[in-house]
């Protein structure tokens, strides 16, 4: 990872949950202008539901952000065993914060790249990358080592922007978030994306909303 995107990530960690979840006016007026109004908070409602409220394997977050859409959710994993990971300190102690005040016990929260993970082959059930593959600067290398650590037969579930779908979320892309630093090149676009999960995945659900993906695949 870069000294851009850690630094990116640094300045924007004050409004980065308000842009997300749309809990301020401005970053609805942005989403509403520069998103076609999708909504990220029900994106993340119908990707969470990929995992089982009783899930009781293991399961790797990467990366893990604030955890603005996922720590509701591991509240009430018990019987799981968590890994949350990032890059930016700034965002995941924000992520153990949240654990700490619900009292989540079960995770471990590391400072980490995912382009190497410190994870032995098939350690975990589920991998969950939430808005992160449009960041990853070295995609191939993302692509690659969060399928080593997946388990044969375990789940791929997954959210990112892809290109293509809308002309003014890649200018906005292309001339702002990338140069600074949040987002990172080259995007996937459907077909590509679906291509490449096909040579290691079995795609059980796969939905596009404008210019957002979200899927979970079966690794074969």
């Amino acid at each position: 990872m870069s000294d851009k995107i850690i630094e990116s990530y640094r300045q924007s960690k004050n409004i980065y949950n308000d842009v997300l979840t749309q809990g301020k006016w401005w970053s609805r007026l942005y989403i509403k202008l520069f998103w076609d109004g999708v909504d990220d908070n029900d994106i993340a409602k119908e990707v969470l539901q990929y995992i089982p409220d009783d899930f009781n394997g293991k399961l790797l977050d990467v990366p893990v952000g604030t955890a603005v859409f996922t720590y509701c959710k591991y509240a009430g994993m018990r019987n799981a065993d968590i890994t949350c990971l990032d890059y930016s300190l700034d965002m995941l102690e924000q992520a153990k914060e949240k654990f700490e005040e619900c009292g989540i016990e079960n995770i471990t929260a590391l400072q980490g790249d995912v382009g190497a993970l410190p994870f032995a082959d098939e350690t975990f059930d589920i991998v969950l990358s939430m808005n992160g593959f449009h960041a990853f600067p070295d995609k191939q290398k993302s692509y690659e080592e969060t399928s080593r650590v997946l388990k044969k037969g375990g789940k791929f579930i997954a959210c990112f922007y892809i290109q293509g779908r809308s002309k003014v979320t890649d200018w906005l892309v292309g001339r702002i978030l990338a140069k600074k630093g949040w987002f990172t090149p080259p995007f996937e676009t459907v077909s590509s994306l679906k291509k490449r999960l096909e040579k290691e995945y079995r795609i059980k659900n796969f939905h596009v909303r404008g210019s957002i993906v979200w899927f979970c695949a079966v690794k074969k």
